[in-house]
């Protein structure tokens, strides 16, 4: 069997940065759930995305880590619609059908960015102590903000959102996986994403999520979105507005996601978007 696919770079304007996924963009016959969660093994990036069907406005995708399939993702999302277009294969404005629901993406090939349109945001449960959270990701406790205290929120999928003193404390987390995993077992999140407001529309974030196969992810679209609207709940950081979000850098892989969040009474409305950059393909032979 023979399996083709294309190597892109996600939240970056250059080659070799940002957030790597792989993308099989057409149906293969024969490939079923198991081969699918090995490729994205063998690949080994934060996601890759199987393409299950296109058409001129709507598209459908599953997507997986390393570890299991996700319901939604952030950069196989801008990545995949991107692609598609760039092939010809779907308009410029389209629906992404994913386990969560519907997203629609707009995409500016010669810009060589992506955007999407995240689900409406839902806040979780807060976490019950701040201690043992920040002891989970190497910190000390004094190194968390307690006036915005850490909160599960989801745009399409839930991340416990941590907020730190600064950027350097950012820098210094070293989460330790076992308590990361009973944090994120306890109030049902996919990953705990720190971060510190560094001014107004700017932030720096890392993400862990090693319950999925990701140690640490370089860029985070599903974090991202979440972040803007809880923000923008608590007025912080100039949102409602644009919130410019650093991540990767610790990683070698620097990336730059883009939240738009607008209030209109009891409407958010979440766009996350980021530069995109297609470096390769090839075909897998099974």
């Amino acid at each position: 069997m023979e399996v083709p696919f294309r190597i892109l770079d996600v939240f970056t304007d250059r080659p070799l940065a940002g957030n790597q996924l792989c993308v099989v963009p057409e149906p293969v016959e024969g490939i079923d759930d198991d081969l699918m969660q090995a490729i994205a093994r063998e690949i080994g990036f934060s996601e890759t995305t199987f393409v299950l069907e296109a058409g001129r406005d709507r598209y459908s995708i599953r997507i997986f880590t390393p570890g299991e399939e996700m319901p939604f993702a952030g950069h196989p999302t801008l990545g995949t619609a991107f692609l598609l277009a760039a092939e010809g294969r779907i308009a410029s404005r389209a629906t992404q059908v994913v386990r969560a629901g519907e997203i629609a993406v707009e995409v500016d090939i010669v810009a060589g960015v992506a955007r999407m349109r995240q689900l409406p945001p839902v806040f979780g449960p807060a976490a019950k102590a701040v201690a043992p959270l920040a002891h989970a990701v190497g910190l000390a406790e004094r190194d968390v903000r307690t006036d915005l205290w850490p909160q599960v929120v989801s745009t399409g999928l839930a991340h416990l959102l941590v907020a730190v003193r600064n950027a350097e404390a950012v820098t210094r987390a070293s989460p330790d996986v076992e308590e990361v995993h009973a944090i994120l077992e306890e109030v049902a999140a996919t990953g705990i994403y720190v971060y510190a407001v560094t001014a107004d529309g700017e932030a720096h974030a890392r993400m862990f999520a090693a319950d999925i196969g990701i140690t640490e992810d370089p860029a985070t679209g599903s974090a991202a979105g979440p972040l803007g609207a809880y923000l923008a709940h608590h007025g912080e950081a100039g949102m409602p507005g644009r919130l410019r979000i650093r991540q990767g850098a610790e990683i070698g892989r620097p990336s730059e996601l883009f939240v738009d969040v607008t209030v209109a009474g009891d409407t958010v409305d979440v766009w996350v978007q980021g530069g995109v950059r297609i470096v390769g393909r090839g075909v897998f032979q099974l």
